[in-house]
C-alpha cells in the first residue's frame, strides 16, 4: 500500500523548449554509483551508511566541490544591460506545463530546479535550491535539505510545504504522458520539517534515476496557488509565482516579451551562480517568419541571433553592419549529442506501419543533393539518435550488445539480420541531381508494389480499395519549402500522392497533437545518460498521448531494450544497452534523418561578452554571457543602433 502523505505520488508535466529540454534530460536521468567529492557519511537508522552531499554523480566523482563556481564562467562578469532575441510565430500562454495554448519563449528564466547540471560535467548535478541531499547506499530514499534563504518574487520564503504541494499539483493536474511514466515511482513524499522533504521510492523505481527524480522539481508557492485558484492544466496569461532570477516585466501578446532581473533574487550571491544571469533584462521580439526575423536583426530590432539556416549563414551576413564590424559573426563548437532532426512517420496510420513502405519513402530524400545545392555543404546527416558519442551503434553488434539482441531475435521480435548486418545508415544518393538514381527508384517502387501499392492508369499508387498512397507533410516555416518541395517531387515521381501543407503555428500544434499528419519534423536526439526519459520518447506506454513519442511507436523489442538501458548501473552496462537500442530504433525506420550541425552559428551586435572558451554542453547565451556597456556606447556614438 502506497503512503501518499503530503503529498501523494509524483508526475512531471512540462513541455519545455530546447534549452530547458537538455536540463530536463540531464536532471531526470540520474543514477546509482556516486563517489562524491566533499560528501559526509553518517549512519542510518537501518544501519546503512548515509551520504550527505552537495551533489550527485552517476558515474565517478563530481567535478565541482561545495561552494565552487563553475570553471567556464567569468565570475567577474559585469551585471546589467539588455539582451534581445527573436522568436517566431506567436504565443498566448505563460504556462509551459500544459498542452493547452502556445507557450511564451524563455519562460524557464522564471523558475529554478532543486538541482542543476554544469555545462562541462555530463553526469553530475549540484544542489541549487537545496543545501544538501542525503541518501543511503540502497537509494531507497532521498532527503532534500532546502536552503533557508530561498524566496519567491513576493518575498515569501520557499518551504518544504511548497515542494510537497508542487509534487501533488503535478500528480493531479500534470500532463498524462509524465504521470504515466513517473507516478509509479514514489512510495511517499513526506515533509520532515520546514526545510526538509523525504522522497521514498517504490521497488520498481530504477535505482539510477532516483536522485534525478528528486532533482527535477521547481517548487511553486502553495499559498499563491490557493489564493489565485490557478491551475497547472490550463492556459494562463500570467506566469506562476517563481523563485527564478527573472520575472515577467511586460508582454505584448504576439509581439514581444520582456523579462527583468529580480533585484531581490535570493540566489545572487550563491557560489554556483557566480558569473551567471548577468543581464538586467531579456527581451524577446516575435516575428511572423524567418525572413522578417532576419530583417529585424539587420535593423537592430533585436541584437543577438542564433542562426539555424545554412543558406542564411552562407549568404545573408554581408550587410553593412557586418562589414563595418558592428555585428560580430562567430562559429563556436557544440559538444552535445546531435539533435537527430528528421521527418517521422505517423505510425497511428495503417499505411505507415508497413516497414517496406517506410523504407521506400526514406530512400527518396536526397540529402547529398540537398546539402550541396541548398545547404552550401555546411551540414552533416545524422545517422544515430546518439550521434557524436560512444553510445551510437556502429558496425555489426558484438559482445554485450549482441547478447542483448540475440534473445529478441530468438523470440521473433527482431529480424536475424540485426545480428549480421551493420547498423542502419541513411541511404546515399547522387549529389548532382535531386532525383535518386534509377536503381534506387526501382528498389523503392518494388518495395511499394510488394506492400500492395500498384500504379494505376494515372501513374499514382493505389491499394486494393483504390485509395492513393497519400502523404501529407506539415510545416510552419516557409524557409522549409525549398527543401521539402524537391522531396515531394521525388515521392510523386514514383506515384506517391505527396504534398506539403504549410500552416500557421496554432494549426501546426493542434494537428500534431491530434495526429492529423503523415510526416512531420521531430528531433528525438538523446542525452549522455539515457534512462527513464526513454519511455517518454520510445515506449509503447506513451504511444497513446505524448509530445515526445509523437510517432506513436509501439515495439516490444524497443520496450525491452529501453528497460535494459534504464536498469544499467554502470557505464559498461549502459553503453551496450543504448547501442542495441539505437540499432533497433534505426532499423525500425520510423525516422527519416534530415541534417545536423555540430557548431553554434551566432551573430550579435558588438555589445556582448563571453568566456574565451565555451563549455562543450551549452552555448550559454542567457546563462553566462554579459552586456558590454562600452561596446553599446560605441555603437550608439557611431549611429549604428538607435
Amino acid at each position: 500500500m502506497r503512503d501518499f502523505r503530503r503529498p501523494r505520488a509524483l508526475t512531471l508535466a512540462r513541455d519545455v523548449g530546447e534549452a530547458a529540454r537538455r536540463r530536463l534530460l540531464v536532471t531526470t536521468l540520474l543514477g546509482l554509483s556516486a563517489l562524491l567529492g566533499s560528501a559526509a557519511v553518517v549512519n542510518a537508522e537501518a544501519h546503512q551508511e548515509v551520504t550527505v552531499s552537495h551533489g550527485f554523480s552517476n558515474f565517478g566523482e563530481l567535478k565541482y566541490g561545495a561552494g565552487e563556481p563553475f570553471a567556464y564562467v567569468n565570475v567577474d562578469a559585469p551585471k546589467g544591460g539588455e539582451i534581445s532575441l527573436a522568436a517566431q510565430g506567436n504565443f498566448d500562454s505563460f504556462n509551459i506545463y500544459t498542452r493547452k495554448g502556445v507557450p511564451a519563449a524563455q519562460t524557464g528564466l522564471m523558475y529554478e530546479d532543486l538541482m542543476i547540471a554544469a555545462a562541462d560535467d555530463p553526469y553530475g548535478i549540484y544542489c541549487n535550491l537545496c543545501e544538501t541531499i542525503e541518501y543511503p547506499d540502497s537509494l531507497d530514499w532521498v532527503i532534500v535539505n532546502l536552503r533557508d534563504d530561498v524566496t519567491f518574487w513576493d518575498g515569501t520564503p520557499m518551504t518544504a510545504e511548497d515542494l510537497a504541494f508542487t509534487v501533488d499539483l503535478f500528480l493531479t493536474q500534470g500532463i498524462a504522458e509524465f504521470r504515466n511514466v513517473f507516478s509509479r515511482y514514489y512510495e511517499a513524499v513526506e515533509v520532515l520539517d520546514g526545510d526538509s522533504v523525504k522522497f521514498t521510492f517504490t521497488e520498481d523505481t530504477p535505482v539510477r534515476d532516483r536522485v534525478g527524480l528528486v532533482a527535477l522539481w521547481n517548487p511553486f508557492s502553495k499559498a499563491w496557488f490557493e489564493e489565485t485558484g490557478a491551475r497547472l492544466d490550463e492556459s494562463r496569461s500570467e506566469p506562476f509565482l517563481g523563485t527564478g532570477p527573472y520575472m515577467l516585466k511586460e508582454a505584448d501578446f504576439g509581439r514581444s516579451i520582456v523579462y527583468e532581473k529580480n533585484p531581490d533574487w535570493w540566489g545572487s550571491d550563491l557560489p554556483i551562480n557566480q558569473g551567471r544571469f548577468n543581464f538586467d533584462t531579456v527581451r524577446i521580439e516575435y516575428f511572423a517568419d524567418s525572413a522578417a526575423a532576419l530583417e529585424g536583426f539587420k535593423a537592430g530590432e533585436y541584437t543577438y541571433r542564433i542562426e539555424n539556416t545554412s543558406r542564411i549563414w552562407a549568404t545573408a551576413y554581408n550587410f553593412p553592419a557586418v562589414e563595418e564590424g558592428d555585428v560580430v559573426r562567430e562559429t563556436l563548437p557544440d559538444g552535445n549529442i546531435t539533435t537527430a532532426q528528421g521527418f517521422i512517420f505517423n505510425l497511428r496510420r495503417e499505411k505507415w506501419q508497413d516497414p517496406q513502405v517506410r523504407d521506400a519513402v526514406r530512400m527518396l530524400f536526397n540529402f547529398e543533393w540537398t546539402n550541396e545545392t541548398l545547404f552550401y555543404d555546411l551540414y552533416q546527416r545524422p545517422a544515430s539518435f546518439w550521434g557524436g558519442s560512444d553510445l551510437a551503434a556502429e558496425g555489426v553488434p558484438d559482445g554485450r550488445e549482441r547478447a542483448l539482441l540475440e534473445p529478441l531475435v530468438g523470440e521473433g521480435l527482431l529480424s536475424p539480420d540485426i545480428l549480421v548486418e551493420p547498423a542502419v545508415l541513411p541511404p546515399e544518393n547522387d549529389p548532382s541531381q535531386n532525383l535518386p538514381d534509377r536503381r534506387t527508384l526501382r528498389r523503392a517502387a518494388s518495395l511499394l508494389q510488394e506492400a500492395g501499392w500498384v500504379p494505376g492508369d494515372d501513374g499514382m499508387l493505389r491499394n486494393e480499395a483504390g485509395q492513393t498512397l497519400e502523404l501529407v507533410i506539415i510545416q510552419v516555416s516557409p524557409a522549409f519549402d525549398r527543401i521539402v518541395n524537391p522531396y515531394v517531387e521525388n515521392l510523386r515521381q514514383i506515384g506517391i500522392d505527396a504534398r506539403l501543407e504549410r500552416i500557421d503555428n496554432a494549426q501546426y500544434v493542434e494537428r500534431r497533437r491530434s495526429g492529423d499528419w503523415d510526416l512531420t519534423n521531430h528531433s528525438p536526439g538523446q542525452g549522455f545518460e539515457p534512462s527513464t526519459g526513454l519511455k517518454q520518447w520510445f515506449s509503447s506506454e506513451t504511444a497513446g498521448d505524448s509530445s515526445r513519442n509523437l510517432m506513436a511507436l509501439r515495439d516490444p523489442a524497443v520496450d525491452r531494450l529501453v528497460d535494459e538501458a534504464i536498469s544499467a548501473s554502470t557505464l559498461d552496462e549502459l553503453r551496450p544497452a543504448v547501442r542495441a537500442l539505437d540499432r533497433v530504433l534505426r532499423a525500425h525506420g520510423f525516422w527519416i534523418s534530415q541534417w545536423s550541425n555540430q557548431e553554434h552559428w551566432v551573430a550579435y551586435w558588438d555589445m556582448y561578452g563571453r568566456p574565451e572558451t565555451i563549455p562543450p554542453l551549452a552555448l550559454g547565451t542567457l546563462d553566462f554571457w554579459w552586456f558590454d556597456a562600452e561596446g553599446y556606447a560605441r555603437l550608439q556614438a557611431a549611429g549604428a543602433l538607435n
